[in-house]
């Protein structure tokens, strides 16, 4: 239930929207094109089903692994910002 001035299933409205941003996100992050049989850091070969599954895929699992940690790392603060956060 909305209150005031925003209008009904505007909450859920607000909610929809960061989905759909987040989506068009990750999707401008994906590879395209043709991927390579080498990874671009290490050089191992990249298996044929890992290339058939991911699209212009430029790295080996074990390389994607240390880069998707690393991309993933919070920061020093709460993003979400929760309710006893706030209250202090």
């Amino acid at each position: 239930m909305a209150t005031g001035w925003a209008g009904d299933g505007a909450v859920q409205d607000q909610i929809d929207a960061t989905i759909k941003d987040a989506v068009d996100r990750a999707r401008q992050q994906l590879q395209k094109g043709p991927g390579r049989k080498h990874c671009a850091e290490c050089e191992r070969v990249i298996p044929a089903a890992r290339r058939k599954a991911v699209p212009g895929v430029r790295l080996c699992i074990g390389c994607q692994t240390v880069r998707d940690a690393e991309n993933t790392r919070s920061g020093p603060y709460n993003r979400r910002g929760s309710k006893d956060s706030q209250l202090r």
